[in-house]
């Protein structure tokens, strides 16, 4: 009998003591966990903190809605945003425009233009503040030397030339019919309608003018470009051959004019995939 209690007193020390591993084993795991845990979250929090700011520059004929569908996936991604709001009054002004947006940023930024604000982008030259990549989305990217008159009247002029309609004051619109024909195409037509009734003319001077570009902000800086295939506006040529010559890191998309309206998930998959790569350091 008292060897059978001794059995019992050793079998239930033992039982104690593996339980007393177990649980010790268990809250090292919990702590490990919860260290791990820690550790992804400031990990998390550290890569949210150096994701480059995204800065949208909007070209002729739209302003910074045009985004919205862009800018609501980056922002569910965790980027901070801001559409830039250009005058469209001439392309200095446009330029001191994004230059005075870029200023307020608080680190490192991924700078986008489409259409004419992707010449807006390459004028700011050098010394574009807080920028680290550029994203060209179906945009212009003037040369060295070159000017927009330059780009604009080069070889055979697009059909949707005959939509454009100056005013008085020398901007110029694009008729509605030619705003849905040529332009946002591939675009809902009831939204479509809503964008040409919205559209910002431009300063005929910004989109034709003689005035010589500078050193191209694209020169420094790791660059994108997204040509769209079925573009009315510019041709896909001649995007293919800008973004050849920029050196550019280029995707091609079955779009109109405006892939960031009807194609804003690949549009911002874009813009991600630069954000990361800069932030990698790559």
């Amino acid at each position: 009998m008292k060897q059978l209690l001794n059995t019992l007193k050793v079998a239930s020390m033992r039982l104690l003591s593996g339980r007393v591993v177990l649980r010790t084993t268990a809250a090292a795991l919990l702590v490990g966990i919860s260290v791990v845990g820690l550790t992804a979250s400031a990990q998390d929090t550290s890569v949210k903190a150096e994701l480059a700011n995204i800065v949208l520059v909007h070209g002729a004929w739209a302003d910074g809605s045009s985004w919205s569908g862009v800018i609501q996936r980056l922002q569910k991604t965790g980027y901070k945003v801001t559409a830039v709001q250009l005058p469209l009054t001439s392309l200095d002004e446009d330029v001191d425009t994004v230059r005075s947006v870029l200023e307020t940023q608080d680190g490192p930024t991924i700078l986008v233009g489409h259409s004419y604000g992707g010449a807006v982008i390459t004028k700011l030259g050098p010394d574009a503040p807080n920028v680290v990549g550029l994203v060209y989305i179906a945009a212009f990217a003037p040369d060295e030397g070159e000017s927009m008159k330059d780009l604009t009247s080069a070889g055979p002029q697009p059909a949707s030339a005959s939509a454009l309609r100056p005013d008085k004051r020398g901007f110029l619109w694009l008729d509605p019919a030619g705003f849905l024909q040529y332009f946002a195409p591939d675009v809902d037509p009831v939204v479509a309608n809503v964008l040409a009734a919205a559209q910002k003319p431009i300063a005929a001077a910004s989109l034709v003018g003689d005035e010589k570009f500078g050193t191209p902000a694209w020169k420094s800086l790791k660059s994108w470009y997204m040509v769209s295939t079925d573009d009315q506006m510019i041709p896909p040529d001649a995007e293919r051959l800008m973004a050849k010559r920029m050196g550019a890191t280029v995707e091609e998309i079955a779009s109109s004019h405006v892939p960031m309206v009807s194609h804003p998930d690949e549009v911002a998959d874009m813009i991600m995939r630069a954000a990361q790569t800069v932030t990698a350091g790559k």
